[in-house]
């Protein structure tokens, strides 16, 4: 196993699922920085914290609306 010394970002998409990026790459088209950066595990804790529900915001949605 490798040190791994990169500092990453927190991303997001529009589905509201959670990734992480190397700080100086191009984030790919559709993700979004949420601002917060830091060491790997800085960034798994983070996005461990707030991601809650895995399912895809698409999904989550539909399964809130009312039936009729």
């Amino acid at each position: 196993m490798f040190d791994d010394d990169r500092e990453y970002t927190v991303v997001i998409n529009g589905e509201e699922q959670y990734s992480i990026w190397p700080v100086g790459r191009d984030v790919p088209a559709g993700w979004y920085e949420v601002g917060t950066r830091g060491s790997k595990d800085i960034c798994l804790e983070h996005i461990k914290e707030v991601w809650t529900d895995m399912r895809p915001k698409s999904l989550r949605d539909r399964m809130s609306a009312p039936t009729s």
